[in-house]
């Protein structure tokens, strides 16, 4: 499916999709700390490696299967790139909600 697809809409719905998941657990993973006393910054290294971890997939392909590597690299770079926003942007709204 991915070869009938042009790479900057894989890249834009990889970006969109891991945004919200991430900005939305980001947020809730800051109520719970908040709740509970625990250091942000150990939630943000958590969700560092949670981001990482989501990305391993499509490093994997793209490392692995010559023929989809165009289709891997499109999606990897959105995932990263919706990650990085989301772990940007999430601590600015928790901030704005009075949780850090």
């Amino acid at each position: 499916m991915g070869e009938f697809l042009p790479d900057y809409l894989i890249r834009e719905q990889a970006a969109v999709g891991t945004l919200v998941v991430f900005a939305i657990l980001r947020v809730i993973a800051a109520m719970v700390a908040y709740e509970r006393g625990w250091r942000i910054a150990t939630v943000d290294k958590c969700f560092i490696a949670a981001v990482a971890l989501y990305c391993v997939p499509q490093l994997f392909d793209l490392l692995t299967h010559l023929y989809t590597a165009r289709v891997a690299s499109a999606e990897l770079e959105g995932k990263i790139a919706g990650g990085a926003i989301a772990l940007f942007c999430a601590p600015i709204v928790g901030h704005k909600l009075g949780y850090e």
